[in-house]
């Protein structure tokens, strides 16, 4: 059994059940758990008419290789990828877009917390290259507390390609780097954008960060030289929600 078959934790697995449940193959819970909290996830798993077997913590911790799984444990149909034609097809159908890129995250813990951050900033998918990058692992999907399940992620085969289709198609990318052309405050975020993070300690590739239309930094006023890549993206992001509002 492939690992990546395993989704764990309380919210990824109800998120799968609740927008993809025919990707659920069966479940397993921990002997003894009987709580409110799974209550609503079993009724949806006999919903659905998914197995649901009681097992062993041990068990548990082997089906998930040690994740911190909650008690819960799905093996599940792996998730469709989406490619460069879902997401042109997206984004014809998108007014306003506002889109992440991450260039080069290979953390799973690092994916997980942007798609949490993505979800709750409200983008509309989020682009990743096909190489160098982590996909949806069971870690991504518990890390991202269900965001996994409703951001989409388009994994594209060239990275500055698409920047450069994006750009034609009226989309603004603003890329964050230290050497950058002005800090993030002074930047203008509405309007069809996309945001480009790169990985933490390489930054954005050259290619990337010649295909963004304006670099930008966060302004930093300790000794430390550089954000967590998740933390930076939730700044970015949050950043340009509050100029969205305005």
């Amino acid at each position: 059994m492939k690992k990546q078959d395993m989704t764990f934790g309380l919210h990824a697995v109800e998120a799968v059940l609740k927008n993809s449940p025919e990707r659920v193959i069966e479940m397993w819970v921990l002997q003894g758990r009987d709580d409110a909290r799974l209550t609503p996830i079993l009724a949806m798993a006999a919903e659905w008419g998914v197995s649901v077997q009681y097992a062993s913590r041990k068990a548990l911790d082997d089906k998930s290789d040690g994740g911190q799984h909650q008690g819960i444990v799905a093996k599940v149909k792996p998730a469709k990828i989406l490619s460069d034609n879902e997401l042109s097809a997206m984004l014809e159908k998108t007014e306003v877009p506002f889109l992440l890129i991450l260039d080069g995250v290979t953390d799973p813990h690092n994916l997980g917390a942007c798609l949490r951050n993505a979800d709750a900033a409200g983008v509309h998918g989020v682009i990743v290259p096909k190489d160098n990058s982590v996909g949806l692992t069971p870690v991504v999907s518990k890390v991202a507390c269900g965001a996994a399940e409703v951001v989409p992620l388009y994994q594209v085969t060239n990275l500055a390609r698409t920047m450069r289709s994006l750009q034609e198609k009226g989309i603004w990318i603003i890329g964050a780097a230290g050497e950058a052309d002005c800090e993030l405050y002074q930047a203008s975020l509405t309007g069809p954008l996309a945001i480009a993070m790169g990985a933490e300690g390489k930054g954005l590739r050259r290619l990337s960060r010649e295909s963004c239309d304006t670099l930008v930094s966060i302004p930093m006023a300790g000794s430390v030289s550089s954000l967590n890549v998740s933390v930076a993206t939730g700044v970015c992001l949050f950043e340009a929600v509050r100029q969205r509002l305005a």
